[in-house]
């Protein structure tokens, strides 16, 4: 059976201070703010995708001012998130990013020719960026 998905609407990932998230993500990356609450969560848009970040803690237990039925959530430890990135932008961010104070843990090619770049966000969450023919994506 074919994959009945059109491809990944939003990923999560766990930090321990929006200001410091909101400065990277937003900041840095220049991915646009959609919603921010306090104490809660961050979330930002990337391309037709949006990355949430919550402070686990809060999303364990119940928003007593939310009216939708979201389940709690909440993970431990450092995830992993990939943005798709051309070779032209992974040059930018090789240099971008170190000058803002993320240095690059590893910047190589991948079997395929592929390049990445991984670097940590405020939180410790490994940060990738990619170029999408890493998965055969516009090769």
């Amino acid at each position: 059976m074919a994959a009945m998905l059109n491809g990944l609407l939003e990923a999560a990932l766990y930090v321990d201070d929006l200001d410091a998230t909101e400065a990277f993500y937003a900041g840095i990356l220049g991915l646009p703010v959609v919603v921010r609450k306090d104490g809660r969560h961050a979330f930002f848009r990337a391309g037709d995708s949006i990355v949430l970040t919550f402070i686990a803690e809060a999303t364990r237990e119940v928003d007593p001012t939310s009216t939708l039925p979201v389940p709690t959530h909440g993970a431990t430890g450092p995830g992993h998130l990939c943005f798709a990135a051309d070779a032209a932008q992974l040059d930018h961010w090789a240099r971008a990013l170190p000058e803002a104070g993320f240095p690059i843990e590893a910047d190589f090619q991948w079997p395929n020719g592929a390049r990445s770049i991984y670097v940590r966000d405020p939180a410790g969450n490994s940060i990738e960026f990619a170029e999408p023919k890493l998965w055969g994506v516009g090769a």
